[in-house]
């Protein structure tokens, strides 16, 4: 073994249960230390990328600062969540074609910079409706390519590191990735600089960083697959869903993952509730990001090591956390303290720590109960129902908007219970 060999074994040692082959072939377990750093650092920069350029936050004002009408800001977090998911049924079976499918996940993440990028450039050159058009057919172009990089990715990490350290993995690179998205926070609070040079300065370094990350992934030592010729028909990729019918705990998992989707929705209704209470969240912004990012890191690493013994429960606990943050929230409005400058920030990082919690948790769950050569499959269909669900996302708006946020709030803590217990009902992947 080489001195870098060592240094890499090393560190694997140091950060991940290293005990048992993992269902690993004896050649993947080979280079599982190098595979294992490499997947951790490419996903760290892949996250951070997504964090500077945060459609909620970051294009959002940045739309709106260029003077592009609200439509164009309303179609960002649709056109970035549904792009990134429901492709992934049409791509799933070239994807699995291919015998190393980590040039599916390089080629996404190249293209994901090269969009970034476009973005970056429209934001530096355009305004009013030009700006808005632009930049949201470029976010779809970086969706349509995240959709390939999530359709191979589980598939390739199923591949190359064992099943033990998989969530280890992918919750370092949370972490890690979670620091650089606060640090830029601290920077916005701070004012050292226009916050639209630092904007701008933000989707440049992003695009930097999915380029990077395309080229080390490349390096990735993955072994070939066995492959059939692809049918890329529309009848073959509707077909795929029939595995929800097949399977029965693909389809619990789909049902638990549905139901949880309010982690993800529920923030910004929170701050519809801080805002009526009379907080002035745009001033507050910076901490509420900072609260967002805080969960992110804490929690990364610890839902990492905690799914890698039982996925199954990090959704229950993930969902129980969000039903109790989210009874809380509507506790606070009620009592009149929802105002305060601490409640909101307090809450969304409770909330954030239960979302995060269950992207930790499905992840891993779905790697480890799909078979070696249904994961793409199991992935691609996992993620389309969920796009599905995502496109009819706007209901809880129309809910906020003819009875209030509360309410809407009241019904996500109901799915996140509902959620709980149907994960209850999974089995214990890790140890089957």
């Amino acid at each position: 073994m080489t001195s870098w060999d060592d240094i890499e074994e090393t560190i694997f040692e140091a950060v991940a249960d290293t005990s048992g082959d993992g269902d690993l072939s004896g050649a993947a377990a080979e280079h599982e230390p190098g595979n294992f750093l490499r997947h951790a650092a490419s996903l760290a920069m892949t996250k951070t990328a997504d964090g500077l350029i945060d459609p909620k936050l970051v294009l959002s004002w940045l739309l709106q600062s260029l003077g592009a009408a609200s439509f164009w800001v309303g179609l960002l977090v649709p056109v970035r969540e549904a792009g990134a998911l429901l492709p992934q049924l049409f791509t799933a079976e070239r994807i699995h074609a291919m015998r190393r499918r980590k040039w599916a996940w390089t080629a996404g993440s190249a293209l994901q910079g090269l969009a970034a990028a476009g973005i970056a450039l429209a934001g530096f050159t355009l305004e009013g409706a030009a700006a808005g058009i632009t930049i949201v057919l470029l976010l779809g172009i970086l969706a349509l390519a995240r959709s390939v990089c999530s359709a191979s990715y589980k598939d390739i990490l199923g591949k190359t590191v064992g099943k033990t350290r998989r969530g280890t993995a992918t919750g370092l690179a949370s972490s890690t990735a979670s620091v650089a998205v606060i640090v830029f926070a601290l920077i916005l609070m701070t004012g050292v600089a226009p916050r639209y040079d630092l904007i701008i300065a933000a989707l440049t370094l992003a695009t930097g960083l999915w380029l990077v990350a395309a080229a080390l992934f490349s390096t990735l030592r993955e072994e070939p697959s066995d492959i059939d010729a692809p049918d890329s028909t529309l009848f073959s990729a509707l077909k795929q869903m029939s595995a929800l019918k097949e399977d029965s705990q693909l389809a619990r998992f789909v049902a638990a993952r549905g139901l949880l989707v309010g982690t993800a929705l529920a923030p910004p209704f929170l701050v519809i509730l801080a805002s009526n209470a009379g907080q002035d969240t745009f001033k507050n912004l910076g901490t509420l990001v900072l609260a967002s990012s805080a969960a992110s890191l804490l929690s990364g690493y610890v839902w990492g090591r905690l799914s890698d013994r039982s996925s199954r429960r990090v959704l229950m606990y993930s969902g129980i956390a969000a039903a109790a943050a989210l009874l809380i929230a509507i506790l606070a409005d009620q009592t009149g303290v929802m105002g305060s400058v601490w409640v909101a920030p307090v809450i969304l990082f409770a909330l954030m720590l239960a979302y995060n919690g269950v992207r930790q948790g499905r992840s891993t769950h779905l790697v480890d109960m799909a078979p070696e050569d249904k994961r793409a499959q199991y992935t691609a269909v996992s993620n389309t129902a969920i796009g599905v669900i995502l496109l009819a996302s706007g209901l809880f708006g129309a809910i906020a908007s003819s009875l209030g946020a509360v309410w809407t709030v009241g019904l996500f803590a109901l799915m996140s219970l509902a959620g709980t217990a149907v994960a209850f009902t999974l089995k214990e992947v890790q140890s089957g």
